[in-house]
């Protein structure tokens, strides 16, 4: 099969929203190089998308990412084709196990990789979609906060799901139950494939949702990894969903943002315990007060 590689260099501000449209443009694998100053998201098409007629639309509408307070720039697309092995050799160039945090590596399903200490915790993802290989800052913000509030347990929303990553992780650190939720039908397949790769989060429910609509479960923790302008409308949305002490793990915040989140933390009654930072993004973890202001 021949694929076609879009590329687009941009900022750490914008590259989850951009990877976003290329995903619901129908890319079949994204890989992000982070150097600092440019991102350059690489995303994989097979022939039978039309990318290059869909290309002036997805300008428009990264140009217009301004309009949500997300700096693009230099939002400059290209395009090249490449066959089927050169793109199953990026994926092996690019994505090795990776330590995530004190206790989490992330390996590739073909990977035959062995933990290095007891304590090390396994998670195999397949990155063939276009979800995520679970190395992006914001991602690693997410799984930290988790380590610190999961004791074992507990019951979990995962919101936003994606790959599925923060739901096998938080299985593997002891959490009980969980339901994760994504508004993407391609998003709950991936989800569901990597959760096929760790039997220990075979018991999870994957669901298309949007955010936390018509969702009654009352839980122990819940964790997001969205953009900013998600995660503001989801917090009033989880005070109902979390139980009096209960935690909520938010990461995808943009730097500029995190007064903006910290204040609609307070004024849906959270309390803010921890704030985390990798580069210009930020992460938190809150708190629902065990007595009701």
């Amino acid at each position: 099969m021949e694929w076609q590689e879009l590329t687009v260099k941009t900022n750490n501000e914008a590259v989850e929203a951009i990877n976003n449209m290329l995903m619901e443009a129908g890319a079949s694998g994204i890989q992000v190089d982070d150097d600092q100053m440019v991102v350059v998201i690489h995303a994989y098409f097979n022939e039978q998308i039309k990318i290059n007629e869909l290309i002036p639309e997805l300008q428009v509408r990264i140009d217009q990412l301004t309009d949500f307070g997300l700096d693009p720039n230099p939002a400059q697309i290209s395009l090249k084709p490449v066959n089927d092995d050169s793109w199953a050799l990026t994926w092996e160039k690019y994505y090795h196990p990776t330590r995530l945090t004190r206790f989490l590596t992330v390996v590739p399903d073909w990977e035959n990789y062995q933990p290095q200490s007891s304590n090390e915790l396994i998670i195999r993802l397949n990155p063939g979609r276009a979800f995520g290989t679970g190395t992006h800052p914001t991602t690693i913000l997410t799984l930290q906060g988790l380590e610190t509030v999961i004791r074992g347990g507990e019951s979990m929303l995962d919101v936003g799901t994606g790959s599925g990553v923060l739901s096998i992780a938080a299985k593997l650190m002891g959490v009980k139950s969980i339901k994760a939720f994504d508004l993407d039908e391609v998003a709950v397949k991936s989800a569901l494939e990597n959760i096929n790769l760790n039997p220990v989060a075979d018991d999870v429910i994957v669901k298309a949702n949007n955010m936390l609509d018509g969702i009654d479960d009352v839980v122990d923790i819940i964790a997001a990894n969205m953009l900013s302008d998600v995660i503001e409308p989801l917090i009033p949305q989880a005070r109902k969903n979390l139980k009096r002490g209960g935690k909520m793990v938010i990461s995808g915040i943009i730097k500029h943002k995190l007064p903006l989140i910290i204040t609609t933390l307070s004024q849906n009654g959270f309390v803010v315990s921890e704030v985390m930072e990798i580069d210009d993004w930020r992460g938190i973890i809150a708190t629902k007060p065990m007595e009701e202001a």
